[in-house]
């Protein structure tokens, strides 16, 4: 009797974000089993929904079968099982984890297992959609965390005429991604639209008040004594990969669940992609690399030859408006902090808020931050995906203005 291959065997994908989407438009006859209510969508637009421009139906994914609603909460691996909250059994041959990310929530004081009336993490559909059925112009909002998401949070927020506090501890905005001089620039343009910027602010708990047996939140208390008064609070910390099935499947956890260069966990038969994967100890919790990942095992779930190696991935952030003239492009790349010895040309113009930076390390590009005009922004991304050494002749300056060389 001949073994079954690879496409042959059943295989079950837990989580329907956009990676395991990705991954079962390419695998025909994959089983997902996703928690949301919802279809599959683009998380990337979450603050669109917020702002109003889009509706859920339009960030939805191409049509993907999904057992929606439907939470995976145990797995067993000696008889290839995975046993669903609604009492359903699901036998796989390959078992593939894309259980994604939980939002972070602070150790603050006033906030509990279950939040106050008010307070908002900011990480599914659902979490959009309260915040826009509860924001309203002259609503008092606070966002804790200045990263990507607590950036076009408060942007959205802004949009919908919402009075914004923007709190970050750290020292400049979007630390992870940004220089300071781009991170000003950002600072200036959501100042301009309302938003009010702290940063080095670090938030020690939240102020409720109680009505019969529900806390509403009415302020943000920051460590100074200072306080915030607060309608709404968004809580943007940053992510946790989702390992909590797998640990208690037995395979090997660290920050993420381990897999190597076919997705692979130590287990042989489940594989695990997207944020909650570590991949060559990183993990990337964002789209791109993702989606890569899918692409990857797609072939190797076919029986294909096929690796992932990492990606160099680029965090590109848009953040879109009514009014064109106060939209902002944003994009940034490997290491934008220059080293000792590094060369680095930075382009400026402060009348059209533009503003553009890359560093050059021993002949290759070692990153770059662009904001505004972001015409280069293709080319540069090649040359420095490539990691080729650049030619001799090319001039730091061409590579900002001629579409990075290309």
């Amino acid at each position: 009797m001949r073994k079954k291959t690879e496409s042959a065997l059943p295989v079950v994908v837990i989580g329907a974000g956009m990676a395991g989407a990705r991954l079962a438009a390419r695998v025909p006859g994959a089983t997902v089993v996703g928690e949301e209510r919802h279809a599959p969508y683009n998380r990337v637009l979450l603050a669109d929904v917020l702002a109003g421009r889009y509706a859920p139906d339009v960030i939805a994914l191409p049509a993907t079968e999904v057992r929606r609603g439907v939470r995976a909460v145990r797995i067993d691996r000696a008889d290839r099982l995975v046993h669903c909250d609604d009492g359903s059994v699901l036998h796989y041959g390959r078992l593939v984890l894309a259980t994604g990310s939980n939002p972070v929530l602070p150790p603050l004081r006033g906030l509990g297992d279950t939040l106050p009336d008010g307070v908002h993490p900011f990480r599914t559909l659902d979490d959009a959609l309260a915040l826009r059925a509860a924001v309203r112009p002259g609503v008092r909002a606070v966002v804790i965390g200045g990263g990507l998401l607590g950036v076009s949070a408060a942007r959205a927020l802004a949009e919908c005429g919402a009075q914004v506090v923007l709190a970050q501890q750290g020292e400049h905005l979007m630390e992870r991604q940004l220089d300071p001089e781009a991170a000003a620039l950002l600072r200036t343009h959501l100042e301009a639209l309302g938003v009010e910027v702290h940063t080095e602010c670090r938030v020690r708990g939240l102020r409720c008040t109680t009505a019969t047996t529900t806390e509403s939140v009415r302020a943000v208390e920051l460590a100074d004594g200072y306080e915030l008064a607060a309608d709404l609070t968004v809580l943007a910390c940053g992510v946790r990969p989702r390992t909590g099935l797998a640990l208690a499947a037995g395979l090997h956890v660290r920050k993420g669940i381990v897999v190597d260069d076919e997705l692979r966990t130590s287990d042989p038969y489940i594989h695990a992609l997207g944020d909650c994967a570590e991949h060559r100890s990183t993990l990337y919790g964002l789209a791109g690399p993702a989606l890569e990942q899918a692409d990857v095992l797609a072939e190797v779930l076919a029986g294909r030859p096929a690796r992932y190696e990492g990606t160099r991935a680029l965090t590109r952030l848009t953040l879109r408006s009514r009014d064109p003239l106060h939209a902002l492009d944003l994009a940034a790349f490997g290491e934008a902090r220059p080293l000792p010895g590094d060369d680095v040309v930075r382009l400026a113009d402060a009348t059209r808020g533009a503003y553009r930076t890359v560093v050059v390390r021993e002949g290759r590009l070692a990153g770059g931050v662009l904001l505004g005009d972001l015409g280069a922004v293709s080319g540069l991304a090649r040359t420095w995906q490539d990691d080729e050494p650049l030619p001799p002749a090319m001039s730091l300056l061409h590579l900002l203005i001629d579409d990075g060389g290309h």
